[in-house]
């Protein structure tokens, strides 16, 4: 299967239905999910009907996914997804970037290495003029990869989610990095 992206340590790929079983493993784990659904685990039927189908959506402007699995290269062992999403459907100029990983890759670095190498991409190939990323307030780890990988905070928001989960009453922080200051960072 062709790569969408590769680093030193990492392939980007596209997402299929084989992904499945690593997808219920990773959104299974109480930790990963903590500051995205309190620590509850996503059902095998949400995963199927719902998750999957989004990871694997193509996206106009780019022609590709806006998800893409991320494995580690030298084993081919599934480490968790990134996201490098077009806001609007037909235009690229502004993307979200997240990430989600297993536990096994924490700390490792891996989550700044792809988040990097997708910014460059973004800029060089893609088109895009900033790229924006959001996290609970309280999240540290998340917020330190933003960091790391050259962007920088513009907010604190309150964002009107459903449920509430620990550590939401904080808040959430958006961040963000334009192509004129990642130019200028080089």
């Amino acid at each position: 299967m062709a790569h969408f992206l590769e680093t030193d340590r990492l392939a980007l790929r596209a997402f299929t239905a084989a992904d499945a079983d690593h997808l219920f493993a990773l959104d299974g784990d109480s930790e990963v999910m903590r500051f995205i659904s309190g620590g509850r685990p996503t059902s095998r039927e949400a995963i199927e009907t719902r998750v999957l189908p989004r990871l694997v959506r193509d996206y106009p402007c780019w022609g590709t996914h806006g998800y893409w699995a991320a494995q580690e290269k030298a084993t081919g062992t599934f480490l968790g997804w990134f996201e490098f999403r077009p806001l609007e459907e037909h235009g690229s100029a502004v993307v979200e970037l997240g990430y989600r990983l297993n536990r096994a890759a924490w700390g490792r670095g891996y989550a700044t290495e792809g988040a990097r190498a997708l910014i460059r991409k973004g800029f060089t190939d893609l088109g895009v003029e900033r790229v924006t990323a959001n996290t609970m307030a309280v999240n540290t780890r998340s917020r330190r990869v933003m960091e790391k990988s050259g962007l920088s905070f513009v907010r604190n928001f309150t964002g009107d989610w459903p449920d509430a989960i620990e550590g939401s009453e904080h808040g959430e922080v958006e961040y963000e990095l334009t192509r004129t200051e990642w130019e200028r960072s080089r």
